[in-house]
């Protein structure tokens, strides 16, 4: 079946089977019985392990104690007995290099023996650390080629987990990667530096409040996954979403996302059978899965779970982006998640909700019922709001990705300007804290909704502001810039350093307004407390923002307050290894100043090459599929323009129409071809040359589709992609 043949839509209708291939059969799903039954966690381990050996692993699971050898030779016997069991017959040690998604080399646990038999055997050793090649993976100056040596180090809070395959399954261990010289190449080891580093100072804070119970204080993280599902009748019959995960080219149809029809609709049966099993995998590999519903742009679905440590949520969330591609195919779907993968309708984000935890149980960021009252969550508060005034850079830095840049800025996502929502109660008593400490906290009351049967609703204090990049959401912080296809390892890392900075400048201010002074006294210890708010609330104010992040206002308005605009990933880019910057991650032990500059080099040759990619797919698309369809349509014309003047007068446009094309394909591979003397330079003519020359193609193309016949057409439309589920 080619293009031509129209069927190819029909079939993508009418293909699916709610009992077809076995796939979607209706099963009873007991969440409490499958939850993590195929993740070697706590509670297998408990079940497993002499209780010595368990208990010293908790210690390094929960409080990072140093793990032994013997310890781990113990750990791997139970590991590979119990992966066995789940029919496994390698394992892997499962990372995260720095092309942001996740790498593997699986090894069998079949060893042979003297006897020309073969055993079992995975040692703690092999446990503990592996051996892939680093060569190949980006390292941004840290490594040359020909250094190929690279280690895996094993996570033991990140639990192991059994991958299956219709064939088979193997064991998948969460490992850090490192280069023999030990730098991290991957995501994990800063994220996990950045966590210790948080840890350090909050403690010291808490200390100062006399809490004397907590050992550990980590943050948590819980990030809502935005995706589009489309049919892989359309996926395989579009180059450009098979090469670069976004269509190049497409017009907007009659019907977008105007209606607001699809938002919390109705789930459709193929696709709520297709959540269903990833929700069901999901649960197994113990990722806790909550929510699921319609998102905004038609086809496009959201699934978010609950929280998480950071470094265990930043390892689910690469879980689930796997299962939701995988499981995606059982269904004759495709999960699409680049942030702009439809031009005129929204795009995908990946909003990540932070919030910093003890291990006593508390939130740090739970304000309470009289938040005005609550020293230690406005110090806590505080310290965020003063951290991403100070490095508004590196957040926007921490999401910008060629994709991301489509989305930052229009109307589902936040500007790449960065600011901070804090709700009209929290807003309110950040302004009594400049003038001293804060004596009332707003209240929302209850909401009649005017029918006597139903009941009146508490009201929170305070509304939402879904424009904001960063806003507080009850007893968190919502980072919503985040793009649906990023590792949110990047985004958290630079949340943890930034915040254990402020919390040290902080800590710092209140040990010197006690210095002499009896901290036990609480009327002492809440006046230091409020002049340090004071002073901070005084500093960071400017960052504070309540109003619309869309509005041409606001950016003049932010403008003036001096805050950043950072439009594009290069421009951001550009203040990555500032000073100020190098001196934070280095002070904190998070990054030293080469791992920095090769994380710089690398994302900035990732955006080169997105946007190459990405211009040879356009003129490949162009040259090869639609200007040959217009040429067909034009002779389809000629042969009938004697018979009619209104004939002669489409040929003429559509003939006017190819030249435009022609011209814009050629425009593009000169500038396509052109090669400046350094990588940032070359970068820097894709985002200023290449990619409007992209768009020059694509908008006479687009042009074109909606004056050639469909049954000429070769692309897949928007109307077919979006709405044919």
């Amino acid at each position: 079946m080619n293009k031509l043949d129209p069927d190819y839509t029909l079939l993508a209708a009418t293909k699916y089977a709610p009992n077809g291939n076995g796939s979607h059969k209706k099963a009873p799903m007991d969440i409490e019985k499958i939850f993590g039954e195929k993740t070697f966690g706590l509670d297998e381990m408990k079940s497993r392990l002499p209780e010595d050996i368990f208990e010293r692993m908790k210690a390094t699971i929960e409080h990072s104690e140093p793990i032994d050898a013997d310890v781990a030779d113990v750990v791997a016997k139970a590991m590979k007995e119990w992966a066995i069991e789940h029919g496994a017959s390698h394992f892997t040690h499962w990372f995260q290099p720095l092309t942001g998604s996740t790498a593997e080399k699986h090894d069998s646990f079949i060893t042979p023996n003297k006897g020309g038999g073969a055993i079992a055997k995975f040692s703690g050793k092999d446990l503990i650390q592996g051996e892939p090649d680093a060569s190949s993976f980006p390292g941004g100056g840290l490594r040359a080629t020909f250094e190929a040596r690279g280690y895996t180090a094993w996570d033991p809070s990140s639990p192991a987990f059994i991958v299956d395959n219709p064939n088979g399954s193997y064991l998948a261990i969460p490992t850090a990667f490192a280069s023999w010289t030990g730098e991290a190449l991957d995501h994990k080891i800063p994220l996990l530096r950045s966590m210790e580093a948080l840890n350090k100072q909050a403690l010291r804070v808490l200390q100062l409040f006399g809490d004397k119970e907590t050992k550990k204080v980590y943050t948590t993280v819980g990030n809502e996954q935005e995706y589009f599902l489309i049919d892989e009748q359309f996926y395989y019959r579009r180059p450009d979403l098979v090469t670069t995960g976004r269509t190049l080219f497409g017009a907007r149809p009659a019907k977008g996302q105007e209606l607001d029809d699809h938002y919390f609709g109705t789930i459709p049966e193929r696709v709520l059978s297709y959540m269903l099993d990833v929700e069901k995998e999901l649960y197994r590999l113990g990722v806790p899965v909550k929510t699921r519903h319609n998102e905004v742009a038609p086809s496009q679905y959201e699934i978010a779970p609950i929280y998480e440590n950071s470094n265990v949520a930043a390892d689910h969330q690469q879980l689930l982006m796997l299962t939701l591609q995988g499981i995606a195919r059982k269904y004759g779907l495709v999960c699409l998640l680049h942030e702009k993968p439809f031009a005129g309708v929204n795009g995908s984000g990946k909003h990540n909700n932070w919030s910093m935890a003890t291990d006593t149980g508390h939130n740090l960021l739970e304000p309470g019922d009289t938040p005005h009252d609550n020293a230690q969550f406005l110090f806590f508060c505080a310290a965020v709001v003063l951290a991403v005034h100070r490095h508004q850079d590196l957040l926007r830095v921490s999401v910008a990705t060629a994709g991301n840049d489509h989305r930052l800025g229009a109307n589902e996502a936040p500007p790449a300007i960065m600011s901070v929502f804090l709700g009209e109660q929290l807003e309110h008593i950040f302004e009594q804290l400049t003038e001293g400490p804060a004596t009332e906290s707003k209240h929302g009351g209850f909401l009649d909704l005017g029918v006597p049967h139903l009941p009146d609703l508490p009201r929170h204090a305070g509304d939402r502001n879904r424009t904001s990049p960063f806003a507080f959401t009850g007893n968190k912080f919502e980072f919503r810039a985040v793009g649906s296809d990023q590792t949110v390892s990047v985004a958290n890392m630079v949340l943890n350093v930034i915040v254990a900075e402020a919390l040290d400048i902080m800590g710092t201010k209140l040990e010197a307004q006690l210095a002499g002074k009896d901290a036990s006294d609480e009327e002492v210890l809440e006046a230091a407390v409020a002049e340090v708010l004071r002073e901070v609330v005084v500093d960071a104010k400017p960052i504070i923002f309540g109003g619309d992040n869309y509005t041409d206002e606001w950016h003049a308005e932010a403008e003036a307050r001096g805050l950043l605009n950072l439009r594009t990933t290069l421009d951001a880019l550009d203040t990555l290894t500032d000073e100020k910057n190098v001196h934070l991650l280095e002070k904190y032990d998070v990054l030293n100043e080469r791992e920095l500059e090769s994380r710089h080099e690398i994302m900035v040759e990732q955006y080169f090459l997105t946007i190459n990619i990405e211009a040879e797919t356009t003129e490949a698309i162009a040259r090869t599929m639609v200007l040959p369809a217009a040429v067909r349509y034009l002779g389809e014309l000629a042969a009938a323009v004697e018979y009619s003047s209104g004939v002669r007068k489409t040929a003429t446009a559509v003939g006017a129409m190819i030249d435009t094309l022609e011209t814009a394909i050629e425009a593009l591979i000169t500038q396509n071809k052109h090669r400046e003397d350094t990588l940032e330079d070359n970068a820097q003519h894709m985002r200023n040359n290449v990619i409007p020359a992209m768009e020059a193609v694509r908008h006479a193309a687009d042009d074109l589709e909606r004056a050639v016949p469909h049954d000429l057409w070769p692309l897949p439309t928007y109307r077919e992609i979006l709405f044919v589920k």
